[in-house]
């Protein structure tokens, strides 16, 4: 074999490891983001011009979460949201339209009180996505209830399923397992009872 032959298949050799490096880690990189985004990684690269786009808008996503001081609550203002959600979920029956507003503005405060900004609904949306993309279904339900809501357009029992899906975010964002597993409960019980 000569010594260009032999050259040769020593760079197609070393051009297909890194080709194959290259594949592996861009496989363990989509991985990555799949595991950490969840349904959202979906959600964005169908929404998206190109997967690698999504990908990118989902690094740049995770960039800026790292950027965020995002803290977790001390024991003391657990305890104060749990019993403010408490609070809402027990009017609920009273007044479900201003109870489900009451929701969105206690998962906002929480929010911000855990270190994520605010400053819009979408932004929102792609701050929690990065650690919360498992619940971001339910935020999106109950956000579009409380739209129709702030238009007089829903239903009791979409006003329901709205504080259901806050509930959703609201525990995880507590980080808390006990507060009830189905937000009107208690008030239906009373209500009923009445």
């Amino acid at each position: 074999m000569s010594t260009g032959t032999l050259i040769a298949v020593i760079v197609l050799i070393v051009v297909v490891l890194l080709l194959i490096a290259v594949g592996a880690w861009l496989t363990i990189r989509r991985r990555h983001l799949r595991e950490r985004f969840g349904s959202e990684y979906d959600r964005t690269v169908e929404s998206g011009d190109s997967r690698r786009a999504a990908e990118r808008e989902l690094r740049s996503r995770e960039q800026r979460h790292r950027d965020l001081d995002i803290r977790e609550l001390p024991p003391e203002a657990r305890d104060r949201y749990s019993a403010e959600w408490t609070g809402v979920q027990e009017r609920f029956v009273d007044d479900p339209s201003r109870c489900v507003d009451d929701a969105d503005r206690l998962v906002t405060r929480l929010m911000s009180d855990r270190g994520y900004p605010t400053e819009g609904y979408e932004q929102q949306l792609r701050d929690l996505s990065v650690e919360h993309g498992g619940t971001l279904e339910h935020y999106r339900a109950a956000h579009d209830v409380g739209l129709r809501n702030r238009e007089g357009r829903a239903t009791t029992e979409e006003l329901r399923g709205a504080m259901v899906h806050y509930r959703a975010l609201f525990q995880e964002l507590l980080g808390d397992s006990h507060t009830s597993p189905d937000p009107t409960v208690d008030t239906r019980r009373r209500h009923d009872a009445a």
